[in-house]
Parts: C-alpha cells; structure tokens; sequence
C-alpha cells in the first residue's frame, strides 16, 4: 500500500445562506474561531460574480468554511444524517456541555448516541445541514480496525444479491 501523504483537513466548505447567521451558529453556539473572510469578485476564469468565503477554526487549526452567493440559486434542503453531516470531534465534558446547550437554545438537539467507538449528539445549523459533535469514547479508535474491508466486501456482496 502507498503511504498516504495528505497531512490532514484543511478545510471543508459549504454553501450558507446568510453568512452572519452562519457565524452565529460556528462562533457564538460552536465556539469555533471565525478566524478569515473574503469577499471574491471574479473566478479564475475571469468570470464576474460575488461572493463571501468565511473560515471558521478549530483546535488543530483545521476549518469549516462557508460561501454566500446570493445571486447564484442553490437548493438548501433539510439534510438527513445519512446524506451529509459535518462530525467534530470534543472530548465528553464538552459533548454534556453542548448538548444542554444547545437545549437551552432551543436549537435541534440530538443524543447522545453510542456508536461504540465515539458518543454523539446532533444540531442542525441555519443551513440546514447536520454538526455532529463526537466524543472519542477511551480506549477505543477507527484506525487499524482490520474488519474495514471485509466490511465493505460484506457490503458489496449483499448489495449484488438484493
């Protein structure tokens, strides 16, 4: 197998909505930093537009990213959890925080579900899109789990038959 070389996220972006709205929900309710904005103008093609690039940090300095384009259509939908979700990850102290918070808020709040190897909970932002917030439950991790592949051979097959 290759050695894998990326180093890790630097960002994932997101279309918004509103963009001080987003930053609301990623700063105030997250406290994740809001750490650039840009206004951008033109693509590298040379074609008009205008948009707002916004980048919200976490601890490992990796980020969130949002665009506004409000005069380009784009269908912000309700998501479900299986069709896309953003997962960050707490440790457990902040995870009981942020689920009362969120409570308190009165923002859609869910969990905590046990996935065995992390306990989440669940938000919906003002774009829609789901932030899960994941926990790291001791002494268990992703990485090195060897049934990965026979998994998804499990998968494949099951999926043929059906």
């Amino acid at each position: 197998m290759e050695e894998i070389r990326i180093k890790g996220l630097h960002h994932a972006a997101y279309r918004c909505r509103d963009s001080e709205e987003t930053r609301a929900f990623y700063e105030d309710f997250l406290g994740l930093k809001f750490v650039d904005a840009f206004e951008i103008n033109a693509t590298l093609t040379g074609r008009k537009t205008s948009v707002l690039h916004s980048f919200y940090a976490m601890a490992d300095n990796s980020c969130i990213a949002f665009f506004e384009a409000p005069g380009q259509p784009f269908e912000f939908k309700t998501q479900h959890d299986f069709d896309l979700h953003i997962a960050l990850e707490v440790d457990a102290d902040t995870l009981n925080h942020m689920l009362a918070k969120g409570k308190a808020a009165g923002i859609e709040t869910r969990g905590v579900s046990d996935h065995g190897f992390v306990h989440s909970i669940y938000f919906r932002d003002p774009n829609g899109y789901v932030v899960e917030l994941a926990a790291k439950v001791s002494g268990d991790s992703m990485e090195g789990k060897s049934s990965a592949s026979e998994a998804l051979s499990k998968w494949q097959l099951q999926k043929s038959e059906g």
